[in-house]
């Protein structure tokens, strides 16, 4: 029996070395870690099991029957983080460049359908050379059995995935398809179609980085949600995005310790408006004031920054912030914004957690490239989301609230729960300067009455009370009190029940 068991744990060791010392090493020099060094990262310390860690790819063209490797470029199993439970797979860049067989493909689909039925979040992580050549459609029909798995498991468990190195081709698609993509700097690169290819068909001379890095899709394409320096930091971010999220559609939002006390209040917050209308200030402070501990996790923080997403907890639960950020484009709403926060407020109400609205909008984004960029369709997305929406919805419009962009921002009128507004709160169809100018404008030479009626339309409209008597807004609040009242209407929304009318799937304007 003891040659028996060293014989199995000789097999496990050649395994776990993939493609060879040389090969790790060279992954290494590039500042890279390994497929399981990365899984030894992101999981609880000895929570890791591995499944088909013996699986060889079938492949005997083209020489392939002398080269098997036990694994053949990925690893996959379960593990814990933070005591819970969440499925992986990692590609192995060491064993034929992380290429995808027909046999990886079965091995990924196996993961992913456990995870599933289990009813845990699954992460992907990156690093590979596309489909395995040599296996042909073999290789092309491994890719679409993952998508297939990917689209079942959307809204069901969360899909998360980590690009740590090439991402090319068909491999894309699957990160595409999943909830969220992060990318590590400098190592990372996605793209469908390499440098190579866009020089032969478009005569451009292009770089991996500028054509899929880090820098390009966490900031001009949206592709993916944010951009870490390197392997650790990823997943130890991970690790951190992974608290915040239930383990499935079935699940209510974790509950973890907070020594925050909810009825905090935040004097610094009477100060946060600046006395200057057109005077910017950072939206993220408030956010921060208002979470626990100002735990604050970010999506996307350099896509559409004129829009903050992410997460945060109040009383310990996951709520997701949706806020309007002066800083960026005085907060207007444009195609990158509406995309951004449509996206992250459908997976809120996938998961059910509660959504926290900060709204300081003076409009939509006017301009031939954005209506060109088809900006009606786009705002559209933001809107339905937040109509589609059945978790609690909480609002609070601290500054402007112009035009439709008011309605869009999960106002009373899209089935917000609990709308609050500050003082200072300006809710109409437009400044009031540019609303005299439209009305009165056959006084527009006249400096005085022009100053009149703007005057009249700030004291009629600039203020948050007609919206308030028509019962649009639930309360006027003072900024140092927005935590303990966002709290306590999410403590009496926590067993909110509403069901949209039954259809088989919604029609969201893509």
């Amino acid at each position: 029996m003891k040659q028996i068991l060293k014989v199995l744990e000789a097999r496990r060791e050649q395994a776990r070395m993939g493609g060879g010392e040389a090969r790790i090493q060279r992954q290494h020099d590039k500042g890279k870690l390994t497929a399981r060094e990365r899984i030894e990262i992101l999981l609880d310390t000895g929570s890791f099991e591995e499944f088909d860690m013996f699986v060889e790819h079938r492949c005997t063209d083209f020489g392939m029957q002398d080269q098997r490797i036990p694994g053949d470029g990925v690893v996959t199993g379960n593990g814990l983080i933070n005591g819970r439970l969440v499925y992986v797979f990692s590609k192995d860049f060491t064993v034929f460049g992380g290429s995808l067989s027909s046999a990886q493909a079965a091995k990924i689909q196996k993961v992913q359908a456990a995870a599933l039925k289990t009813g845990a979040p699954i992460i992907g992580i990156f690093d590979a050379g596309g489909a395995r050549i040599q296996e042909g459609v073999e290789s092309l029909a491994g890719y679409a059995d993952i998508f297939v798995e990917n689209v079942m498991a959307s809204g069901v468990i969360p899909q998360i995935s980590v690009i740590m190195g090439p991402c090319a081709g068909g491999d894309v698609y699957s990160p595409a398809l999943t909830d969220f993509i992060f990318m590590v700097k400098d190592t990372s690169y996605m793209y469908v179609t390499g440098p190579d290819v866009v020089k032969t068909v478009t005569n451009e001379e292009v770089s991996h980085e500028s054509l899929g890095g880090a820098s390009i899709h966490a900031v001009k394409s949206g592709v993916v949600d944010g951009a870490f320096d390197n392997d650790v930091h990823a997943l130890e971010e991970m690790r951190r995005l992974i608290d915040f999220l239930p383990l499935s559609n079935r699940e209510k939002p974790p509950i973890w310790n907070s020594f925050d006390d909810p009825d905090r209040e935040e004097l610094s917050l009477d100060r946060l408006i600046p006395d200057n209308p057109n005077q910017p200030y950072d939206m993220r402070e408030l956010i921060e004031k208002v979470a626990d501990e100002g735990d604050f996790f970010e999506i996307s923080p350099h896509f559409g920054s004129n829009i903050l997403c992410g997460f945060g907890r109040i009383e310990g639960t996951t709520v997701g912030f949706v806020a309007n950020q002066p800083m960026t484009l005085a907060g207007v709403l444009d195609i990158d914004a509406s995309r951004k926060a449509a996206r992250f407020v459908r997976f809120c109400d996938c998961f059910n957690l509660p959504i926290v609205t900060f709204v300081d909008v003076p409009g939509f984004m006017p301009g031939t490239k954005q209506e060109y960029g088809g900006l009606i369709k786009h705002g559209a997305k933001l809107l339905f989301a937040y109509t589609e929406a059945t978790v609690p919805k909480v609002t609070v419009i601290t500054r402007k609230a112009y035009g439709g962009a008011y309605d869009v921002m999960s106002s009373k009128h899209l089935r917000g729960d609990v709308n609050y507004a500050w003082p200072k709160a300006e809710i109409a169809v437009m400044g009031a300067k540019g609303a005299v100018e439209i009305i009165f404008r056959k006084d527009i030479g006249d400096a005085e009455k022009i100053a009149e009626k703007t005057k009249e339309y700030e004291d009629n409209f600039a203020n948050p009370y007609i919206a308030a008597k028509l019962g649009f807004i639930d309360d006027i609040i003072m900024p140092h009190s927005t935590r303990r009242r966002v709290a306590r209407a999410l403590r009496t929304l926590k067993n909110k029940t509403l069901e949209n009318p039954w259809k088989k799937h919604s029609n969201i304007p893509l």
